[in-house]
């Protein structure tokens, strides 16, 4: 069993696009809300494409191999309360330990379930406030949502050794979700296996395209292990593909798609001496900090994400915690002397690349589950939508009527009745 294994994963062998799991993973046939809008388009009326917008959040978490308990709260990590956002997209590092077993061996989805059946949970579980006359304040009361009101829906999980993305959608924008598919690369051991690498995840809602990156890009504390990471960047870009669809026209590469998010344990560090690291950090002087990180040095100077876009860090960094603590690792005498210290650094981010993005909220969570705290943002996304004129005047007016009546103009009123004097003249 090991050596077919193995061998697929060094050849690089595609597991294909459409193995990921999904509330509705059939998505073959058109949907009727497409279908009917594509029948309608080859009548007279013109279509009108509108524009749409939808907000979507965004998280990353490297959990260190920990298994989640069956009751672990995540209501702050996507910040539940309200159910704001339209779509939620997860993404996870070391899910399960990255041990020889589960590089080499064959994909275990125990875990990945229960962080579904996880954020299933917390995503359709509202909190309202009401007031208590009895005792004249507030308190918070949770529901599970009934089925008359609106749920959120998997349209795509995927996991590849300890990375692992999940997305979600509201259960009425669902039916406009065509073409989903995943592209997994694998950049860790010899280059090719999914210890590092990425899950990539794309979908078209109504005609905007958009693809998610969840990665997991090389480690390393020293200078110049930055290097590694902008190879594993170029190695993604490069291998990651998805099919051009029935019709060819659909994007086949990462940057071919309207909207782009790379999210992950990016591992990028701060270039500065590890002492000098830890009094910036204690006197929250983000700023300084900033000046000296890799990723952001790396993009500045041209040599990856060039063009790509980055919300202000002002929260701490996020690497690297005592798990169930608030304390760095190697601020105290904790731990084996042999053991390395790795100072705190921005490991865990979001980026984004093309238009129609706006970032409205980038910050951390502050959940003590592992060495990583997760990072979160939350976008508004500009969508196309194709639409029908609401009434025949927007006909009259539209371009396609114009071209009608040129092809088959008609003459003017005088010269309609100069020709009628003239015919009874004869």
């Amino acid at each position: 069993m090991w050596p077919t294994l193995v061998a697929n994963k060094i050849l690089k062998k595609r597991l294909g696009s459409s193995n990921f799991i999904a509330d509705y993973p059939s998505y073959e046939e058109p949907l009727l809300a497409i279908t009917d809008i594509h029948q309608r388009s080859k009548t007279i009326l013109p279509l009108q494409k509108n524009t749409q917008k939808y907000k979507v959040f965004v998280s990353t978490w490297n959990v260190g191999g920990i298994a989640p308990d069956e009751d672990l709260n995540i209501e702050d990590l996507l910040q539940t309360c309200n159910n704001s956002c339209d779509i939620y997209v997860l993404g996870f590092q070391e899910i399960v330990p990255l041990k020889a077993s589960n590089v080499l061996g064959s994909e275990n989805n125990e875990i990945s379930t229960k962080w579904n059946s996880i954020i299933r949970d917390s995503l359709n579980k509202r909190t309202s406030l009401q007031f208590d006359d009895n005792k004249q304040e507030l308190k918070n009361i949770s529901h599970n949502n009934d089925k008359s009101e609106q749920h959120f829906e998997c349209i795509i999980s995927k996991q590849m050794v300890g990375i692992f993305i999940s997305v979600w959608t509201r259960s009425d924008i669902r039916p406009f979700i065509q073409h989903p598919s995943v592209s997994c690369v694998g950049c860790g051991i010899m280059g090719c296996l999914g210890n590092k690498g990425s899950v990539s995840v794309r979908f078209v809602l109504h005609e905007t395209s958009f693809c998610f990156v969840c990665s997991h890009l090389a480690s390393g504390g020293r200078e110049g292990d930055q290097k590694n990471r902008n190879s594993n960047v170029a190695e993604i870009f490069s291998r990651t593909s998805f099919p051009r669809g029935p019709l060819f026209d659909l994007p086949r590469k990462i940057l071919d798609h309207d909207h782009v998010i790379l999210l992950g344990d990016l591992n990028y560090r701060i270039s500065l001496p590890e002492e000098k690291i830890r009094l910036l950090v204690e006197n929250g002087d983000w700023d300084s900090l900033f000046e000296n990180d890799q990723l952001m040095k790396e993009q500045m100077s041209g040599n990856m994400l060039r063009g790509w876009n980055e919300g202000a860090i002002k929260f701490a960094p996020t690497y690297k915690y005592f798990p169930n603590s608030d304390m760095y690792y190697g601020c105290c005498h904790h731990g084996k002397k042999t053991e390395k210290k790795r100072a705190p650094a921005w490991c865990d981010r979001i980026v984004w690349y093309g238009k129609g993005l706006n970032q409205l909220q980038y910050t951390r969570s502050e959940s003590k589950l592992s060495d990583h705290r997760p990072v979160k943002a939350i976008f508004t996304a500009e969508f196309g939508v194709l639409s029908e004129p609401e009434n025949m005047e927007s006909l009259f007016l539209s371009e396609r009527f114009q071209q009608i009546k040129t092809a088959f103009e008609v003459s003017t009123t005088d010269e309609l009745v100069r020709k009628k004097q003239l015919s009874f003249r004869l």
